[in-house]
């Protein structure tokens, strides 16, 4: 079982149930999925560079991404109806899991001047999105092998029904939010 998996199980949810005053085990919030997106503008023009992305991104999420294609057609960008313009990857269950350890515990400390996520990021619904400006702070990339620098942005999705509850899932879990 993956180390923040079974904290969860053990440490967590007896935390959220004494803090949100929870009857039963089933009610705490917990994680549904964390989807990972990169949009390549440039894939347009350039197919080698959403390829390289593809190979990046299954590196970092440990599956292999789906390609995204447009869904209109927008004449100033070059852009036609069902061209690649991305490509995303959904995790759930142990990966899930592992990969918001990593995230939490390798890649966000290696970040330049970073100082915490912000708590705005929240939608109303406990979910939680943040972007990651360059690929390369992740571990499983090599930076010389790295074409082309590009973000990504990582979406966790919670079982929460308010921000206050998905707040205090990912604080609970180790995400270092900004005081």
């Amino acid at each position: 079982m993956a180390r923040l998996k079974n904290r969860y199980y053990e440490e967590i949810i007896p935390a959220m149930m004494k803090e949100f005053g929870y009857k039963n085990r089933l009610q705490v919030p917990r994680l549904e999925k964390i989807t990972l997106n990169v949009g390549i503008g440039e894939a347009t023009q350039n197919i080698k560079v959403l390829d390289a992305a593809v190979a990046e991104l299954a590196a970092i999420g440990g599956q292999r991404p789906v390609i995204t294609r447009a869904k209109k057609d927008i004449s100033n960008f070059k852009l036609r109806i069902g061209a690649p313009i991305g490509c995303m990857v959904t995790l759930r269950r142990e990966r899930m899991y592992e990969f918001l350890d990593r995230l939490i515990h390798v890649t966000l400390p290696q970040v330049r001047d970073f100082r915490g996520l912000s708590e705005r990021s929240f939608d109303g619904h406990g979910n939680y999105s943040l972007g990651i400006t360059e690929q390369i702070f992740f571990p499983e990339i090599k930076v010389d092998a790295v074409e082309k620098v590009h973000g990504l942005t990582v979406s966790i999705v919670t079982g929460a029904s308010t921000d206050r509850e998905g707040k205090a899932l990912l604080r609970f879990m180790g995400m270092p939010f900004a005081s």
